[in-house]
């Protein structure tokens, strides 16, 4: 909720946090990204197991890396088509403050987010799911 008042190339927090690493740059939607790996690793997990979607770990968890990348990537179209339609507001829309690998890299986020959700969540998530 920290980001609904402000665009996230404005989040007051984390503009102290760039101030005191000495960057530039607002990353409150870099931890955003990540978080959208995270939590939809976890969901897409549990519809995986709870539907016998495959039979394999190893299948479960690259189907699940794919789902994560690909959620990622098309809400990174979106922003951009709503961007566009948007007009000059793009950049504020968009909060890439200058950085032209921003797409790239808030999909990266989501990749890393995704691998730690399944690295270390797994066997808790499994221990739950025995006892439910």
């Amino acid at each position: 909720m920290v980001g609904g008042h402000d665009t996230y190339a404005e989040v007051p927090l984390f503009d102290d946090i760039a101030q005191w690493l000495g960057s530039d740059r607002n990353n409150y939607d870099k931890l955003g990204h990540f978080a959208q790996g995270f939590v939809l690793a976890i969901i897409a997990r549990e519809i995986f197991l709870r539907q016998h979607v495959v039979k394999t770990r190893r299948w479960m968890n690259f189907l699940i890396l794919c789902f994560c990348l690909v959620f990622s990537a098309f809400y990174e179209l979106i922003e951009w088509w709503l961007a566009l339609a948007s007009g000059e507001d793009a950049e504020a829309f968009l909060g890439t403050q200058s950085y032209i690998w921003d797409s790239q890299s808030d999909m990266a986020l989501t990749l890393i987010g995704t691998i730690c959700a399944l690295s270390s969540l797994a066997k808790y998530h499994d221990q739950q799911l025995r006892s439910f």
